[in-house]
């Protein structure tokens, strides 16, 4: 039993290794790295840097906006994407639900639940807010590359060297392509659970955020594995 604890343990740590390769991306950057760097990226981009603010500025998806790099021990864990410009109730509402529409459309992306995450129309949206408290917000996870299914069986092939010559395994008895099937199914699970790692740490999600009656979305790029977890407890 303590032997196959160690294994799991091992095969759990070798996942979570491989899945921080793949991390969350805005306008294609990884959300990774030191705050300078990320700065510089973002002004090869285009953007402004408000040096007296310590924020950028430009357009994203049709709007002006503000950004802001969030660090955790000085590694960036979240790029923050605010409106330059308000919004009255009616507009908010619409602007919610097209962010939701075109995540939903956009095959980068997965919903982080099966419920409907736009708001209704006939929704009160001001009442909501200041006396009930609801937040109204919406998150996606970015999905990992599609996995190489052709490099794992030839991976899962050559990891038989060991046992047979490359000639035996190019031309393989039913025996032997019976251990490599095998092989490529148990390699094949491994990157799937490393998939499914590397996705629940890609976050997007946005919310709106109210001040003085009026509104602005606040979009946020999370790399989970970049999050505070308590270390400086």
């Amino acid at each position: 039993m303590k032997n196959l604890l160690t294994v799991v343990m091992l095969f759990v740590f070798s996942t979570a290794l491989y899945a921080q390769k793949d991390v969350t991306k805005f306008l294609g950057i990884p959300v990774d790295g030191t705050k300078t760097a990320m700065i510089q990226k973002l002004k090869a981009k285009g953007f402004q840097y408000n040096s007296s603010g310590d924020y950028l500025t430009g357009e994203f998806n049709g709007r002006d906006v503000r950004i802001s790099v969030v660090t955790n021990n000085n590694k960036v864990y979240r790029i923050m994407v605010v409106d330059d410009n308000n919004s009255d109730e009616t507009s908010i509402k619409i602007r919610f639900n097209t962010l939701c529409r075109q995540f939903e459309n956009n095959k980068k992306y997965e919903p982080m639940t099966d419920k409907e995450q736009t708001i209704p129309d006939d929704e009160d949206l001001s009442y909501e807010i200041k006396v009930n408290k609801k937040r109204y917000e919406a998150g996606f996870y970015q999905i990992p590359a599609p996995l190489d299914t052709v490099a794992i069986y030839n991976e899962s092939k050559q990891s038989l060297l060991d046992k047979y010559t490359q000639e035996q395994l190019d031309n393989p008895t039913e025996e032997i392509s019976a251990k490599i099937q095998l092989k490529y199914l148990i390699n094949k699970y491994k990157y799937d659970i490393q998939n499914l790692l590397t996705m629940s740490n890609k976050l997007v999600w946005f919310m709106i955020d109210e001040m003085y009656g009026d509104y602005y979305i606040l979009l946020y790029y999370d790399n989970g594995y970049n999050h505070a977890d308590g270390e400086d407890l």
